[in-house]
């Protein structure tokens, strides 16, 4: 049966809040009036009407990562987001105001708090909170949707998945709903041998009436949640490469023999299709967002790099960095001033090999510790990891670092779920 008018609607309105979440789009204008953020302790100056959670969240991985400790007042205000049911809103102006569960709370938003807050260490009741809201929130089939009732896609249970591995569980034995893995529910969204050449391996974001189709914003995204990862990836050793490998196929291959048959070989697969898609235009991607102009994304390239760093390919994910980091690619002026957009350059680089202090120059690191409160500690933190301290304080509650997800999930930073079925929104 063909989906409905109202499900195309949906899949568009996730489409551009997902893209607006790993980066696809421009982001929100800074207050009219030149006004810091509203809130005391909130990253950057933008509007965080649609991405201020998830901007926040992905702040806090990139600066775990380099050893960095956020300010309290920071990590109070994600905390403060949370609703009381343990779902995260986009963004809420007044935490003391109930959240309405149908209109108020997303999946990826608080797939990425609960990554976010795993990595700022200290929170483990929130943390418990917000996954015991993804279990509740699971569709049927085992994956998730944008918002509770929407369709499954493939990125936002790719995030989903990203929160479980960040709390150290395992999604295939821990998010398991009405014996569905929700792992394997995700590789239901690859497309396989049967796909035209140039598009195999690559992930859908929705399944529709017209089949899978490839899509660069949910191809990176399910990269990293194949291998059982979230935003945060182990750095590549200097000595580290592997080879990169489309998917190998045969002129038999028909329906179930046309794709990989578990998750590492689709981790494989989508790294080959992520690779084609860099080369074909020079070292970027272009935006998935239906309806957006065709010319370099940013924030999409970031999440390429992040992906085929965690598929352990060194080489391949220097390219798009190369790109990044080129006068040519305009990414200095894209993050200036944007934490989303700083933490995925900083989570990509560092995963690669590379370092965020010095990105053509610039010190990554540097720039995103100024758009919010001063760090309480610098360096001190071991990298990717969290303290003694703080592995007590959230009572087993442990970083396993790897994508995340972001985005991916805010514009460009990392960051669908901003966007209710009724109304198209952008976010940061």
């Amino acid at each position: 049966m063909a989906p409905s008018l109202a499900v195309h609607a949906r899949r568009g309105a996730a489409a551009l809040a997902t893209a607006a979440v790993l980066g696809a789009a421009a982001a929100p204008a800074a207050f009219a009036d030149g006004s810091p953020s509203p809130a005391p302790g909130l990253y950057g100056t933008a509007d965080p009407k649609f991405d201020g959670v998830f901007r926040q969240s992905l702040a806090f991985m990139a600066q775990n990562a380099m050893g960095v400790t956020p300010a309290k007042p920071a990590v109070d205000w994600l905390a403060g987001q949370q609703c009381e049911d343990g779902g995260f809103p986009g963004y809420r102006a007044d935490p003391s105001k109930a959240c309405d569960p149908k209109k108020d709370e997303f999946t990826d938003a608080t797939a990425a708090a609960v990554q976010g807050l795993a990595a700022a260490g200290g929170r483990a009741e929130a943390v418990r909170k917000g996954l015991d809201w993804l279990k509740a929130h699971q569709n049927d089939d085992g994956g998730w949707g944008y918002q509770a009732g929407s369709p499954t896609d493939a990125n936002s249970t790719s995030i989903a998945l990203g929160a479980f591995a960040a709390a150290g569980q395992d999604p295939a034995k821990d998010a398991v709903k009405n014996g569905k893995n929700p792992v394997e529910t995700l590789l239901a969204f690859q497309l396989g041998c049967d796909a035209k050449e140039g598009e195999r391996g690559a992930f859908a974001y929705l399944k529709d009436d017209k089949g899978l189709r490839a899509d660069n914003l949910a191809s990176a995204a399910a990269a990293l949640a194949t291998l059982g990862k979230g935003f945060v990836v182990e750095p590549l050793k200097k000595d580290a490469d592997q080879p990169v490998k489309a998917l190998e196929c045969s002129g038999d291959a028909e329906g179930d023999k046309a794709k990989p048959k578990d998750a590492a070989a689709a981790a494989a697969a989508v790294d080959g299709y992520l690779v084609a898609a860099l080369d074909k235009n020079g070292g970027y991607l272009l935006p998935s967002m239906p309806g957006a102009p065709a010319k370099p994304d940013q924030g999409n390239t970031a999440d390429a790099a992040l992906a085929l760093a965690a598929g352990g390919h060194r080489d391949a994910a220097e390219k798009p960095l190369k790109w990044l980091r080129s006068k040519e690619s305009g990414t200095a002026e894209w993050a200036k001033g944007q934490p989303g957009r700083l933490a995925k350059l900083i989570l990509a680089t560092r995963a690669a090999g590379g370092d965020p202090r010095d990105f053509a120059g610039t010190n990554l690191v540097e720039q995103l510790n100024a758009t919010g409160p001063a760090p309480e500690q610098q360096g001190k933190r071991a990298t990717g990891g969290m303290t003694k301290e703080d592995e007590k304080k959230d009572e087993g509650v442990t970083v396993n670092v790897w994508w995340i997800v972001g985005v991916g999930l805010a514009f460009g930073a990392g960051i669908g779920f901003l966007i209710s079925g009724r109304k198209k929104k952008q976010q940061l």
